[in-house]
């Protein structure tokens, strides 16, 4: 009854759906492409068995790579489907996998939508990262006996509470699903407490980052082209208030360093464009990575208004503030510049990532900065103690290899559902 009514109200707010992907695609044009896809309208996939992997937008897809490439060398004879939320998402499956995979977008958990979409794709397994808990989808796997895993299962306090609200649909919703595999003990206690069975802690993918020499190469010589001397800190992944308290902790840095150069990178391309305003009315003389510009001993801001790039512009930088956590948001992966041994700086709202940060912070990798203020004099202390800052990126790059390994238990755990349904299928169940 419960999932009749959810049905229901998805069809009745479908239209105003689609009135915001029109309001949204105003900043950015993809919202208002290949829309059929978000019905299932999807063009003939290749006759072979098919893997399918759902990652909601940017983070989710560089986590969920790794697992997707291991599963490719694992499993030759299928076609491997991603789908993804957001057009961000959708030019990071592209970037990052080319046409090893197929990609569409995941379609609106509509019955006779989601029905379409698993008629046409037949995948033998749905894997879904994170928090993606969507009630007539899994039904709809569930009676063409398709495998559900969550994996990389992120479940929030708040998100929990939340998901509490509606109890009865959440537990009929994860009574489909074959494994939960959470990141942390305290998101399997979550998610256990709603009613998933089985749950079991395998790590986070994120800590299986790989980083490229290449990568590590090309950053290195973007910081000499801004100057071998200037010290360089980076505010990434900043939201709507934040590219503000950027500049501004930035005005409270350059009182201190008179050479400092800030990387700016915004979370969205809808917001690159604001920042550049914001950036040519503070005074500031910008490079736009847009334009394929690197900057050079002039430059005071250095905008990264590209997609794909945020992990060149860390291994460019001396300290990196997280964003997304400056604004109720939750934050954003601070395991990226951990990886390259940048110090990390984050606001109070980080609940995104909360174990990870506990693990930073205890190591001495990561420090709370409540506002602009606190954040200009962060970074200006951090910038004038090398041997500190060097200490706490050490410790940070410490942090992520002592928590590698949950690519390797996912991969294991991927295929005893593969295994198990196998079973099934051959004894009719």
């Amino acid at each position: 009854m419960m999932r009749l009514l959810y049905g229901i109200v998805l069809y009745m707010i479908t239209p105003f759906v689609l009135l915001r992907l029109l309001w949204r695609s105003r900043r950015n044009p993809g919202y208002r492409k290949r829309i059929g896809e978000r019905f299932a309208h999807i063009g003939p996939l290749p006759k072979r068995p098919r893997l399918w992997v759902h990652a909601v937008s940017v983070g989710e897809v560089i986590a969920a790579a790794p697992l997707i490439r291991r599963l490719l060398q694992a499993h030759p004879d299928h076609a491997l489907l991603v789908t993804t939320t957001t057009p961000t998402g959708s030019a990071q499956v592209r970037r990052l996998l080319g046409d090893s995979v197929e990609h569409v977008y995941l379609p609106y958990d509509l019955p006779h939508v989601v029905a379409r979409f698993l008629d046409r794709t037949r995948p033998r397994l749905a894997l879904l990262m994170e928090t993606e808990l969507w009630p007539n989808l899994f039904a709809a796997c569930g009676q063409r006996h398709i495998p559900v895993m969550v994996a990389n299962a992120r479940l929030s306090e708040r998100s929990a509470r939340g998901y509490a609200r509606l109890r009865r649909l959440v537990r009929e919703t994860l009574a489909r699903v074959t494994l939960v595999a959470a990141q942390d003990s305290d998101s399997a206690r979550r998610f256990t407490a709603l009613g998933a069975r089985p749950v079991r802690v395998l790590g986070n993918l994120k800590y299986d980052l790989d980083v490229p020499s290449e990568v590590i190469t090309r950053g290195r010589a973007l910081r000499a082209g801004l100057g071998a001397a200037r010290p360089v800190w980076i505010a990434a992944s900043t939201h709507a208030g934040e590219v503000e308290a950027a500049l501004a902790a930035f005005a409270d840095v350059r009182a201190r360093f008179a050479s400092a150069v800030l990387i700016l990178v915004p979370r969205h391309p809808e917001r690159f464009e604001d920042a550049f305003v914001l950036c040519e009315r503070a005074g500031y003389r910008v490079a736009r990575r847009s334009r394929q510009e690197n900057g050079d001993g002039h430059t005071d801001v250095l905008l990264g208004d590209t997609l794909g790039e945020l992990l060149l512009l860390y291994a460019a930088s001396d300290v990196a503030f997280v964003g997304g956590s400056l604004v109720p948001t939750g934050g954003h992966n601070p395991l990226e510049p951990a990886a390259l041994g940048l110090p990390v700086l984050t606001g109070p709202y980080r609940s995104n990532f909360d174990a990870v940060y506990e693990a930073l912070i205890e190591a001495g990798a990561a420090e709370v900065v409540e506002d602009a203020e606190a954040l200009g004099a962060a970074v200006a202390d951090l910038l004038a103690d090398a041997p500190h800052r060097r200490q706490a990126g050490a410790a940070g790059h410490a942090v992520v290899l002592r928590n590698r390994g949950a690519l390797a238990r996912t991969l294991e755990a991927v295929g005893e559902v593969l295994a198990q349904a196998g079973r099934r299928a051959a004894s009719g169940v």
